[in-house]
């Protein structure tokens, strides 16, 4: 059942995992995700700039409908995203937070989709699942200032919450 996975792209060369569970199957009982990698990037997530070189890691369909910046254009553009606001943060900011883990030099995202896919690391998977789980503070100010399915209200934090694939159109 174990799969290797080889990876080079931009960010990793000569890296490679291992998938041991079935793909969207066997989650932490912690993890509960609302939204698929797939639906996150056909909804609009990251500025349109995130992952377009890893396309050939993950499934082809992930991408079809996905929304991306033009190639060449490396700049985050709001527009792409469902709520058509930036909610993002540079990888700058994110290496220094010390959000980054040496495996998804991505972030959060990237460790989402290989876990998805199968790959499990697991106390990498124990940080990333408590960081996930920590959103709910975000979820928790929308559900107190805004009408269920008020889109206009708190569009920056629901764009947010989106990126942790929660599905923050339901809020």
């Amino acid at each position: 059942m174990k799969k290797t996975v080889k990876v080079n792209d931009k960010f990793q060369k000569g890296y490679k995992y291992q998938l041991t569970e079935p793909v969207g199957r066997n989650f932490h009982p912690d993890f509960k995700p609302e939204l698929t990698p797939k639906q996150m990037l056909t909804l609009g997530v990251f500025g349109g700039v995130y992952m377009r070189d890893c396309v050939k890691e993950f499934p082809q369909d992930w991408f079809t409908k996905a929304k991306f910046q033009n190639k060449g254009s490396y700049a985050h553009d709001p527009a792409l995203n469902f709520f058509k606001v930036n909610a993002s943060q540079p990888l700058s900011v994110w290496r220094k937070k010390g959000w980054i883990y040496k495996d998804d030099p991505r972030g959060w995202f990237q460790w989402y989709c290989r876990y998805y896919m199968g790959r499990r690391l697991p106390v990498e998977d124990e940080r990333q699942i408590k960081r996930w789980r920590a959103i709910v503070r975000h979820i928790a100010q929308l559900k107190k200032h805004c009408e269920v399915g008020d889109k206009s209200c708190r569009p920056v934090q629901r764009q947010a919450i989106l990126h942790w694939a929660y599905d923050s159109r339901k809020m």
